[in-house]
């Protein structure tokens, strides 16, 4: 790899280290039964580091314990260690700064972007380090000879993940560098006609040319009572696939599987409520046996227990990182609410039924009632996965929203986490006061109606069963983009997913971020906040707060070009590609709404001029035009339309992925890594112990909850 373009795959330095603040809102929470659920429920997100590290790279896992491992083999002193292996200062700092951030990250690639990282230390430092102890001396030989390796570089597409058809980093499709993309959809056709959401599996095509089916599951023979597809465990494939065969293989992650499953148990018996203990059994017999139809059921549950103290949710939940979209990587989280925010976002849920006919489509694209879900905004306790996000929607399944309803967050320690002398490149100096002042209140909003409205709103046009339809099919509805009878939707068995497949995530992201963009402009939204009096008045505090929103989202699809490829004209991260199309349409809203200012060829003194003024005249409605499109493409399974549209705004030409990717990069920021605490256990009591937010203080973190 040119030595330029591998400049840019060097682990952050130094990255930006957080800690996640959560006593005050521990230390209220008095009540010890409360305290016990929350500590099992970290567990059983922490119990699943290791299934997460195995869904990024073969050599997570190894690095992960090679981290572990020498933490311990030096009790901490980690200057001590460098003495004693000879490894200068510098190198050592290059070893810890790597540390952090691959666990902060769960994984050698980026939570956010799914790029690979690799140490700034030689490889003969890292190596002397790893020669302290027999135990870290294998780690760190199998970290090497597992798949990529840790400085592993020769292979540019291999710094991406993707599908092994392309050559990029997957182990969503283990051991097997051979199986296709249309091999992956002929079985996922399939499994759908059979009725087996695919979230919880992994795929692996074996030397004869027949497939396994890998199910996570705490016992590799769950009695076929407790199976999604009873005793069933063999099919024989068609078409292109003639002659080939499926086999379920249950039991992957089968360690992690069944501590989690014992965890959850542990928690039920400190369950505050029916549903809470009626959920725990469902997460329990999921993750025991591998259903995810028990997972479903847990989760329609979950959305009926309102207004909780402890907040939580587990399991193979987010679809972005498996290059197809289907399957979900493992996370938890458990978090405590916080009343006071929480009453900010109940208003806007009152609202909602006011706003949503404020939309760019008419009553046939959206649900006939609005299910009004629990909006809370939430301090973290603990989340595991590859990154911490500022707001949730869940669950992702569309039947259990559209027919029971969902719940939003938002995760305010994380909105507020925040490094001292952040910089803020691309943002004009006339501008910065106000972007600085008023950034964190326009994210709280953006979460807050991205998760809500944007998320929470929409009808999928379904032939729910052969011959009965969710709609008029005698009168189909007149799609507003066409101004003609709609002539597609879902067929049975067909989900947003399925249709849309790897597109899905991105495409979702971004409708819900332009409702985000196009409601914010309403000021009695804003009102719910606290910001301003209903007015509308783009010169009050409030509409400082809307063009802050508006600034950091032109700003947000600038930095995205990070997470563009250019060797694989690909992108790396859903929300980010989402981003860079809203900034593409902010600039072709005209009026000189939205510029690109700069004086010089290397575009270093590259600025965003956005005309506040024209917010409303010209910002919103090229936002409404585009989120129009969107939406009834979704609506309508209209996957050809779709891709074009998004295919063709998040293009990158080479001006934009060339000149302006570069100057992106020489300004990036590093992406924060969170410090959390841990819950500890003695006898009847639970305590919260924190840690600093250093390089050092995020890897003990680690170490004392891997028991």
């Amino acid at each position: 790899m040119d030595a330029k373009v591998k400049q840019h795959y060097l682990a952050d330095s130094p990255p930006t280290v957080v800690r996640l603040e959560v006593k005050s809102h521990f230390d209220n929470l008095k009540d010890q039964k409360l305290r016990k659920y929350a500590h099992y429920l970290s567990r059983a997100a922490f119990e699943g580091v290791r299934v997460t590290l195995r869904q990024v790279s073969p050599e997570s896992e190894p690095i992960y314990d090679l981290i572990i491992e020498l933490h311990r083999a030096c009790d901490g002193d980690w200057p001590d260690l460098a003495r004693k292996t000879g490894v200068s200062d510098e190198n050592l700092r290059f070893f810890l700064e790597y540390a952090a951030q691959f666990l902060g990250n769960c994984g050698n690639y980026k939570g956010f972007g799914d790029s690979k990282f690799i140490p700034r230390l030689p490889v003969e430092a890292f190596q002397a380090l790893a020669s302290s102890t027999p135990k870290t001396k294998a780690a760190f030989d199998l970290a090497n000879t597992s798949g990529g390796g840790i400085y592993e570089t020769d292979v540019q597409s291999r710094m991406h993940l993707g599908y092994s058809e392309g050559d990029h980093m997957t182990t969503y499709y283990p051991d097997s560098p051979s199986i296709t993309k249309d091999e992956i959809t002929a079985i996922g056709d399939l499994m759908e006609q059979k009725g087996l959401p695919l979230e919880n599996t992994r795929l692996r095509k074996t030397e004869s040319g027949d497939f396994e089916l890998l199910i996570a599951s705490g016992v590799s023979s769950p009695p076929a009572r407790d199976r999604d597809l009873g005793d069933v465990d063999t099919f024989d494939l068609d078409g292109k696939l003639q002659g080939q065969k499926l086999r379920l293989v249950f039991g992957d992650h089968r360690e992690e599987m069944a501590k989690i499953a014992h965890s959850v148990k542990q928690a039920g018996l400190h369950a505050a409520n029916d549903n809470q203990k009626r959920m725990l059994d469902a997460y329990a017999m999921s993750f025991g046996s591998g259903s995810i139809e028990a997972f479903k059921e847990s989760q329609r549950i979950w959305v009926k227990d309102q207004k909780p103290a402890l907040e939580t949710n587990l399991g193979f939940v987010e679809t972005y990182r498996d290059p197809h979209g289907v399957r979900g990587e493992w996370e938890g989280f458990v978090a405590l609410v916080n009343l006071e925010r929480t009453r900010a976002f109940g208003k806007l849920v009152d609202s909602a039924e006011a706003m949503i006919p404020k939309l760019p489509w008419g009553r046939d694209f959206e649900k006939d009632k609005f299910l009004s879900p629990d909006f809370t905004s939430l301090e973290v306790l603990s989340f595991q996965s590859s990154g911490i996000p500022a707001g949730i929607n869940l669950p992702n399944y569309d039947d259990i929203r559209q027919n029971l309803g969902f719940k939003n967050v938002s995760l305010g320690n994380v909105l507020s986490a925040k490094a001292p002398n952040e910089p803020v490149p691309f943002i004009a100096e006339k501008d910065l006061e106000v972007y600085r002042n008023c950034r964190d209140a326009a994210f709280e909003v953006q979460v807050g109606i991205h998760e809500l409205l944007g998320h929470g709103t929409g009808k999928l046009l379904q032939e729910t069963a052969p011959g009965e339809y969710n709609f008029d099919i005698s009168s189909p509805p007149i799609s507003p983009v066409t101004n003609k009878p709609v002539s597609s939707w879902y067929k049975p068995g067909q989900t947003w997913g399925s249709v849309f497949g790897a597109l899905a995530s991105s495409y979702e992201e971004c409708r819900a971020e332009c409702v985000a963009m196009v409601l914010s402009c309403d000021f009695s939204i804003l009102k719910l906040f606290g910001f301003g009096d209903g007015k509308e008045d783009l010169a009050s505090d409030a509409g400082d707060v809307l063009f802050a929103g508006y600034l950091q989202m032109a700003r947000a699809g600038l930095v995205a070009l990070e997470f563009w490829d250019p060797k694989t004209q690909k992108w790396g991260q859903a929300h980010m590609q989402a981003r860079y199309s809203i900034l593409r349409t902010f600039l072709d809203a005209g009026g000189d709404f939205v510029k690109l200012s700069y004086t010089k060829e290397d575009l270093s003194d590259l600025e965003i001029h956005l005309d506040r003024s024209k917010i409303l005249t010209h910002g919103r409605p090229a936002v409404e035009k585009y989120l129009q499109k969107l939406h009834v493409y979704k609506s309508t399974a209209d996957f050809e339309a779709g891709k074009k549209l998004y295919d063709d705004i998040t293009s990158v030409d080479e001006w934009w992925g060339t000149n302006v990717r570069e100057i992106v990069l020489k300004n990036k920021i590093p992406r924060k890594v969170f410090v959390q605490g841990n819950t500890i256990l003695n006898g009847d009591e639970v305590t919260l112990k924190e840690y600093e937010p250093t390089l050092e203080g995020l890897i003990q973190s680690f170490v004392e909850r891997d028991v």
